[in-house]
């Protein structure tokens, strides 16, 4: 069984298993990444490896994988996010990842 659990103000639940009954529940909207401090939402790999390596991350090419790239950043625990190369492949998880690992600093959001 795949698929998301809505809520509704009513208290009920229900799983919608297909994609298109989901944006349609939520008007269509998506889900963007949005840098914090200067309320922008992040609309290339060029702004987000800006704002990246200005907080210290470093950019690698992804070794084993010609279409991805990482960014690491040297902490006790040895932080890496890793991206597709094209930004039209950049999903809700790997905004999750970013939002997670740069706490305070981005954010998803639906527009």
């Amino acid at each position: 069984m795949s698929g998301i659990w809505l809520s509704k103000n009513t208290g009920v639940i229900r799983l919608v298993e297909n994609q298109t009954e989901e944006e349609q529940l939520i008007g269509r909207k998506r889900k963007v990444l949005v840098h914090l401090p200067t309320q922008e939402i992040v609309s290339s790999y060029n702004s987000l490896e800006k704002i990246l390596t200005d907080l210290g991350w470093e950019k690698y090419d992804y070794g084993d994988d010609p279409d991805s790239y990482q960014f690491h950043k040297k902490t006790p625990t040895d932080l890496s996010i890793s991206l597709p190369k094209d930004f039209a492949k950049f999903n809700t998880v790997q905004m999750y990842d970013i939002v997670f690992k740069t706490r305070h600093i981005f954010h998803v959001r639906y527009i």
